[in-house]
């Protein structure tokens, strides 16, 4: 499998909290979630928990064995929560969580698992893009954003809006009825889209933080179909690049509301799913 990826943190000095990473046969990528001036007892921070979590499913996928991937999920998350379970406080709402895509080639399929709201692109051989994505976390928040949506970036007034939203949706995390992140609870990873297509069928695969996503599914300056194109010509770098320009062309989200001007944007690109 032949994967290029670019990463790119929301500002320049500030930690990335998006990770990505490949086996051989295998993709990872995570978008970390936590937010500045919200309770979290936890000491180590939301980058410090997407990298180790994201090299526990890296060790899973580069397992021979057939275990099927919430279960890799499943144990990467109980194995990070292990690492500071005695010095954190890990069952409160603010502990860092994350967004999970894992990809992974088996035989003559293409094994996915998407947990919240990062994106992956299937880009098929007879057929328009596969989008898949897990929009319960969106859902739940239409009903909180309105306040943070009529504010402009860049203010105090907006800045609190988006904790006050945080907060709120904090209430809805791995509980039934809400939405499902990586965590400290190991339930999420059997919450998670997972499915399976035939590598035949898939002429290119994209997994995409929504840092990145966004020149499509928020900014709506290309079609998935346009996305792919941009990566297969251009690179991941090139599409962050977009991205970036994007955002600085509405600074204060005028004509694009949003809850971050800038956000961590991660694209891996997998161009060859099967072996040259």
């Amino acid at each position: 499998m032949h994967v290029t990826m670019a990463t790119s943190p929301a500002k320049p000095g500030q930690p990335n909290e998006d990770f990505t990473a490949a086996t051989p046969s295998g993709v990872v990528l995570l978008d970390g979630a936590g937010l500045s001036g919200t309770t979290s007892r936890c000491s180590h921070g939301v980058a410090w928990y997407t990298r180790h979590l994201g090299g526990a499913l890296l060790a899973g996928l580069a397992d021979d064995s057939d275990q099927e991937l919430p279960a890799i999920l499943a144990e990467a998350i109980s194995h990070t929560a292990a690492l500071h379970e005695d010095t954190c406080q890990l069952d409160e709402p603010g502990t860092p969580s994350a967004t999970v895509i894992m990809l992974r080639r088996n035989r003559d399929h293409l094994e996915y698992l998407v947990l919240a709201d990062s994106v992956l692109v299937l880009d098929q051989a007879n057929d328009a893009p596969l989008v898949i994505s897990d929009d319960r976390e969106a859902h739940v928040g239409r009903h909180y954003r309105a306040a943070m949506d009529n504010l402009l970036n860049g203010t105090p007034e907006h800045d609190q809006a988006r904790r006050d939203y945080v907060q709120a949706l904090r209430a809805y995390r791995n509980k039934p009825g809400g939405f499902w992140v990586a965590a400290a609870d190991s339930r999420a990873a059997h919450e998670a889209i997972v499915g399976r297509r035939p590598i035949k069928d898939v002429t290119a695969a994209a997994l995409l933080s929504d840092g990145a996503s966004r020149l499509t599914d928020r900014f709506g300056l290309t079609d998935w179909t346009g996305l792919l194109a941009i990566l297969h010509d251009h690179g991941p770098a090139e599409l962050i690049r977009r991205v970036r320009a994007a955002e600085d062309s509405d600074p204060q989200g005028d004509r694009w509301p949003r809850g971050k001007t800038h956000d961590d944007a991660t694209a891996a690109y997998c161009p060859q799913l099967l072996d040259a």
